[in-house]
């Protein structure tokens, strides 16, 4: 499996290096060892693809709707990378147990905080589970901003190398909730992930977090 794993890689690796032109920035904020949480936007089928054929770790996981799990594709395609199938229609804490587990192996994962896919491509308004995971892990969340992803299918049939831009920030480490102040707190340290993230977009994909305070503060510091 792990051979089959390191192959498939390799083959996306490939493609994307064949098919789109790709820039990154920040790779020196990503651990060479040791779990984190890897916390982008998601705006195409494609990210999850792109960041686990990067440079960055190669045992990388991410999580993989559970609508996939019995495709003929998407299936035999996240059980050989070994995604964590879940429900996104409800709160999976089986999931939620089997992400601790993976980290607490030492193995990175990719999250989308959003729940799912932007279909504009602006940020939609991040969900708590990023935060509740890094603080069950003690891991550190580094944002990830993705743009471009979305242009790779378009531009196979128009013969043009799309650009994929892929901005990584500083880790974010989540300190422990305190109980009277937990909700509030959790939004507080969600928002703070995704105007991190959103610092790294271009202001026409800011989406629901355009007007919010943090990201104006951000944006105006001499880097994020």
């Amino acid at each position: 499996m792990i051979h089959n794993r390191q192959l498939i890689q390799s083959i996306i690796r490939f493609l994307i290096n064949l098919l789109v032109n790709i820039r990154l920035e920040g790779l020196e904020h990503i651990p060479a060892a040791g779990s984190f949480l890897l916390a982008a936007n998601h705006i195409s089928r494609m990210d999850a693809p792109v960041l686990i054929s990067l440079p960055l770790r190669p045992d990388i996981t991410a999580f993989m709707a559970d609508k996939y799990q019995n495709h003929w594709f998407f299936g035999w395609f996240g059980r050989t990378m070994k995604f964590i199938f879940i429900d996104r229609s409800k709160a999976d804490f089986s999931a939620f147990r089997d992400a601790i587990e993976v980290m607490k192996n030492g193995i990175p994962l990719a999250i989308a905080p959003e729940g799912t896919r932007s279909p504009t491509g602006r940020m939609l308004e991040g969900k708590p589970g990023v935060i509740l995971l890094a603080i069950k892990t003690g891991a550190p969340c580094i944002p990830a901003a993705v743009t471009g992803t979305d242009k790779i299918l378009k531009g196979i049939f128009t013969l043009r190398r799309p650009t994929i831009k892929i901005s990584f920030g500083h880790p974010l480490v989540i300190p422990p909730l305190e109980r009277e102040e937990r909700d509030r707190q959790l939004q507080k340290w969600t928002d703070e992930l995704m105007c991190r993230i959103a610092a790294m977009l271009p202001a026409e994909r800011h989406g629901f977090y355009a007007d919010h305070p943090r990201l104006k503060e951000l944006l105006a510091m001499p880097s994020v």
